[in-house]
């Protein structure tokens, strides 16, 4: 089988879960991340244990030249799936962080996601087949700095382009888990001591859902029972209160 999906932020998390997935369902991997030795040992193991065709893209997609890079390997290569996964977070009040920190959370998260899809989406369109999952979050529903105004924006982008889409054969869909363990809340040295286990999800199990959904045309995919109660209480209570838990969410993930 002949086709390939591209996946950034492979090497770890959900994203690793996925290059399984897609493995495992025949398709070649083309693997992009910033760690060379991380990304060809992922790459001899899938290639290992499926039996499929690999290809590292090392590149730093909060910088414009490695964006770049991905999106020519694209216009050059025909992929069949897109997995924009890559994204970090931010322990830090939008009023002290790091202004150039921010612009490389709206670069990774928001710029490179919105760029790939450009670049994938006229192939697609031509064969009229493809699929396209956009990692977002449950924390585009709340008032969370940055990164929830940039999940927002993924996930209302891939709501357009389903729609959009909805007479083709290609599937855009925002996978929106809530907390998955990952190494991402360790990368962004982000206190989790308070969180009830029962709130954690697993990373296969939520991206197993997240490709059922996006097959079956779901625009948007909320894994979890206890995510989809609360997306659920979110969309009718008053937004100043979603405001406030919001703001008290991001305050105790700081206290580290």
């Amino acid at each position: 089988m002949n086709t390939w999906a591209l996946v950034t932020g492979a090497t770890s998390g959900i994203g690793e879960s996925f290059t399984r997935l897609l493995a495992a369902n025949n398709y070649n991997i083309i693997l992009v991340a910033r760690d060379l030795e991380r990304l060809n040992e992922r790459a001899q193991s899938l290639e290992k244990q499926y039996g499929v065709s690999t290809h590292v893209l090392q590149a730093d997609l909060a910088t414009d030249a490695g964006c770049a890079s991905v999106e020519e390997y694209i216009a050059k290569n025909k992929i069949e799936v897109l997995i924009n996964n890559a994204g970090f977070g931010i322990n830090k009040s939008f009023t002290v962080s790091d202004v150039a920190i921010e612009q490389e959370l709206l670069n990774v998260l928001v710029r490179t996601p919105m760029r790939l899809m450009h670049a994938t989406l006229p192939s697609m369109k031509a064969s009229d087949k493809g699929i396209i999952i956009n990692v977002s979050s449950v924390a585009g529903w709340i008032a969370g700095g940055t990164y929830s105004a940039s999940k927002s924006y993924l996930t209302v982008l891939s709501e357009s382009l389903s729609t959009e889409l909805a007479t083709t054969k290609i599937r855009v869909s925002a996978l929106c888990p809530g907390f998955t363990r990952t190494e991402f809340h360790q990368r962004g040295r982000m206190s989790m001591k308070g969180l009830p286990a029962f709130m954690w999800l697993d990373s296969d199990a939520l991206v197993a859902a997240s490709w059922k959904d996006a097959l079956a045309g779901k625009a948007v995919s909320v894994p979890g029972w206890q995510y989809k109660l609360l997306t659920s209480i979110i969309n009718v209570v008053p937004r100043a209160l979603v405001r406030r838990i919001g703001m008290n969410v991001r305050v105790k993930q700081r206290q580290k």
